[in-house]
């Protein structure tokens, strides 16, 4: 009796393993499910909306001259790759909008992590800059996008500057936030083991000023976008917002709306890469429950 006892027995003492395993499996497919639920109704949504547009477009309920339609606008966007565009190649046009928004997406990001940092660590210099910050902060930026056109020109350095005053105030308010957000008891642990102030900064302040930095990078990507295109829209040789300067000045709804679908698709480009960049940046950051629970999945 006891040897079948313990042999009866011995599945009893799998069963926790293989009912975590059962619960693993389950949550998995319950994620591919909901992933495949959210892909299908996107694109549902995103054929509907087409759809509709195009159909409006067909039966006269939508005057494609003034609102275009997704057929002309794919018409547009074919001609724009195989013939090119007014000003040159398609691709060069928005390989430089892509250099003028990365070039910005750099400054920006930089001078808004170092300034952010410096005035979050001494509360002096906050005081003493906080006026002049807020009044530029509040200048609309198509009024500074006119002043850099006046002082650096037609050029790349005027797009430049300005997607990189737009990205700015974006990194510098979260950095800034961020350090001031920093557990003081950390602080002053370090400080008691005998780090020093730049070691303080570079080993407890940083890395937990990081999350409100990378945080801030998603809406910074797309402001350097706008700041680009805003400048070239302002006065330029080249460049997407050029092209949609153009298209509207000749009243092509198609080519306005072809050259804003390639932006966004840019834009979800660089969300995905940014995304990346994000989760190898905060690797060292402990994860949630729920973070666990799928990682172990």
């Amino acid at each position: 009796m006891t040897i079948e006892a313990n042999a009866a027995a011995t599945p009893l003492a799998t069963t926790p393993s293989t009912d975590e395993q059962t619960i693993a499996r389950a949550a998995r497919e319950r994620i591919q499910r909901r992933r495949f639920a959210v892909r299908a109704t996107q694109l549902a949504v995103a054929v509907l909306l087409l759809g509709l547009w195009q159909v409006g477009a067909i039966v006269g309920f939508i005057d494609p001259f003034f609102f275009g339609s997704p057929l002309g606008i794919v018409q547009r966007l074919a001609d724009w790759f195989v013939n090119g565009t007014a000003y040159g190649s398609f691709w060069e046009q928005l390989w430089i909008t892509l250099e003028e928004s990365l070039l910005g997406f750099v400054f920006g990001v930089g001078s808004g992590v170092i300034f952010g940092i410096l005035l979050g660590e001494v509360p002096f210099l906050a005081d003493v800059f906080s006026p002049y910050i807020k009044i530029i902060n509040a200048l609309p930026r198509i009024v500074l996008g006119s002043i850099f056109v006046i002082w650096l020109g037609l050029g790349l350095p005027s797009k430049v500057l300005l997607a990189a005053v737009l990205v700015f105030f974006v990194v510098f308010f979260n950095a800034f936030q961020g350090v001031r957000s920093v557990d003081r008891n950390l602080v002053s642990n370090a400080r008691i083991l005998g780090a020093s102030r730049l070691q303080v900064v570079q080993h407890v302040v940083i890395p937990s000023a990081m999350t409100w930095i990378i945080a801030s990078l998603h809406v910074a990507l797309g402001f350097s976008i706008i700041g680009a295109i805003v400048g070239e829209f302002l006065g330029s040789q080249g460049g997407l917002g050029l092209v949609i300067a153009t298209a509207q000045n000749t009243f092509d709804s198609n080519g306005v709306f072809g050259a804003m679908l390639v932006i966004g698709v840019v834009a979800l480009g660089a969300e995905a890469l940014m995304t990346q960049l994000e989760h190898r940046l905060l690797a060292w950051r402990p994860k949630s429950p729920s973070e666990n629970s799928i990682a172990g999945i």
